[in-house]
């Protein structure tokens, strides 16, 4: 049977400096995993999961995921004699500023181990990728079981422009489907404008982030309600704009409304995933209440319960009933502007 579900994202092997409290060694991780936490929260797990790992990748992982109820039949593993690196690493400043290189320094300012997993590791040098060329470890849609072709709700998480356009091509011909799409940074700029166009028209909702958005209409507009009235042209129904600690705008085309809404204020302890927390906890709201501002609120809590500790999963061990709560007390402040 098909899942309600589909979220395809990259899969890592997690090394994170939180800016207060424990590090995370060698841990699961990638924006796969935490856009399904995020869709957990709301008790959603009928979800299939795409993504790619090497053979080193531990298979308890893997039972994990399937013993929190998800399909795992989508997480292929590469088994030719090929370099799959899936560790990643990032630390955080007081300021809760991201950064990704000099891992060593990081573990020694700290005091702290340095673990001999993470040896050898080397930052991905974003400036030299091709954005036209696909990444090994991004899902693949030749990767994807017929079962999942079905699926009434799909996410694609950030990944490389290839394998994301080749994604919404396997599922816009599908009847009813409803395409999210995160934009990955890399191809977030005006060279990209007339290839993205064509990828939009497969996509049900958009979720770039301010900073991608702004970059993609450098020096043409300024107002981030024109750029994303000029996104729906191509297709989306939904523009989301999602801006960290600000909140996220949201337009909704059908009815021409626009909303700001808050971020729940909550205490930051590890602001890894939270965007793709938020994406994987909208879909959920949307697959309950076909209502873009209900299910930008959905993931708004998600991403204030993933940010509140560390690991993809940490949102699901919270005080029962906290979500629905959070839920209702951000339903009073968005608001329709």
């Amino acid at each position: 049977m098909s899942p309600t579900f589909v979220i395809a994202g990259k899969l890592n092997r997690e090394y994170v400096l939180p800016p207060a409290g424990q590090p995370l060694l060698d841990s699961p991780g990638g924006s796969l995993l935490y856009a399904a936490g995020g869709l957990s929260v709301w008790g959603d797990t009928n979800a299939g999961l795409l993504g790619r790992v090497g053979e080193d990748y531990p298979r308890q992982w893997v039972r994990n995921l399937e013993e929190r109820g998800f399909d795992t039949r989508g997480i292929h593993t590469l088994r030719e004699p090929q370099n799959v690196d899936l560790r990643s690493f990032v630390a955080f400043t007081d300021t809760n500023e991201r950064i990704y290189s000099n891992a060593v320094s990081h573990f020694a300012r700290r005091q702290l181990t340095f673990p001999k997993s993470l040896l050898g590791y080397q930052a991905p040098d974003e400036s030299r990728k091709d954005p036209r060329a696909p990444e090994l470890i991004s899902p693949a849609a030749v990767d994807t079981p017929k079962e999942y072709r079905d699926a009434r709700y799909i996410h694609l998480c950030p990944f490389d422009f290839i394998s994301q356009s080749q994604m919404v091509n396997l599922f816009r011909s599908g009847s009813n489907q409803t395409v999210s799409l995160d934009p990955a940074p890399g191809y977030m700029n005006p060279s990209f404008w007339r290839d993205l166009r064509l990828v939009l028209q497969g996509v049900t909702i958009f979720q770039p982030s301010e900073e991608e958005l702004r970059t993609l209409f450098w020096g043409e507009t300024n107002d981030l309600w024109e750029m994303a009235r000029k996104v729906s042209e191509f297709g989306p129904q939904i523009i989301v704009i999602k801006r960290g600690l600000m909140g996220q705008l949201l337009y909704d085309v059908a009815g021409k409304h626009r909303y700001e809404i808050p971020a729940y204020p909550s205490r930051v302890g590890d602001p890894t995933g939270a965007g793709d927390a938020f994406c994987g906890g909208f879909l959920a709201g949307f697959q309950k209440t076909n209502d873009p501002l209900m299910s930008a609120l959905y993931g708004s809590v998600s991403a204030s319960l993933t940010i509140e500790g560390s690991g993809p999963f940490y949102a699901l061990g919270v005080l029962p009933g906290l979500a629905k709560a959070r839920l209702h007390s951000l339903k009073e402040t968005a608001r329709e502007v």
